[in-house]
């Protein structure tokens, strides 16, 4: 059995975040806090998370994130777009409590299902985003499980991604 550091991501991303001096906010919609639970179950984490927005509606996208109104009505909330805006957003909201170049964020945007999705969109469809001072990144995922899967799923990946990019600062 490997030792528990190889085995959660969330354990393993903040020692990279306090070994590179980086803080940690999320910006969540389909996983509704699942990612800030993940993070916020490892003991010390608040030396490195600052916190989290639920932004479910597009008035909390808009409001909190300062997602466009014109990228939600053009590309909706499950897209590129909106998971770039509301990873930029979460580190300017948080920016208040640490310098915005020390921030690191991650967003998810997706539909969980098991109803909302379209022909175009289809439940299971997320877009997490990354962003910190060397730029913002998305990737598009498509899962098959049921809401709770998807919800896991999407957490997981975005945690997988943290990893990679601070990984890759080594």
């Amino acid at each position: 059995m490997k030792p528990a550091t190889t085995q959660n991501p969330a354990l393993i991303a903040g020692e990279l975040l306090l070994k590179h001096r980086l803080f940690l906010c999320v910006a969540e919609s389909c996983t509704g806090g699942l990612l800030g639970h993940l993070v916020t179950d490892i003991s010390g984490c608040s030396d490195y998370f600052l916190g989290g927005v639920q932004a479910y509606s597009y008035q909390t996208k808009t409001h909190l994130l300062s997602v466009k109104p014109e990228t939600l009505e053009h590309f909706g909330a499950v897209s590129h777009e909106t998971a770039s805006e509301m990873a930029i957003g979460a580190r300017q909201l948080f920016s208040r409590q640490q310098p915005i170049e020390k921030l690191v964020s991650l967003s998810i945007t997706g539909i969980a299902g098991p109803g909302g999705g379209t022909p175009s969109k289809p439940v299971g469809l997320v877009w997490i985003g990354l962003s910190y001072a060397g730029g913002t990144f998305t990737w598009q995922h498509n899962w098959l499980g049921n809401r709770q899967q998807n919800k896991m799923d999407s957490a997981n990946a975005a945690l997988n991604h943290l990893l990679e990019k601070l990984s890759s600062w080594e």
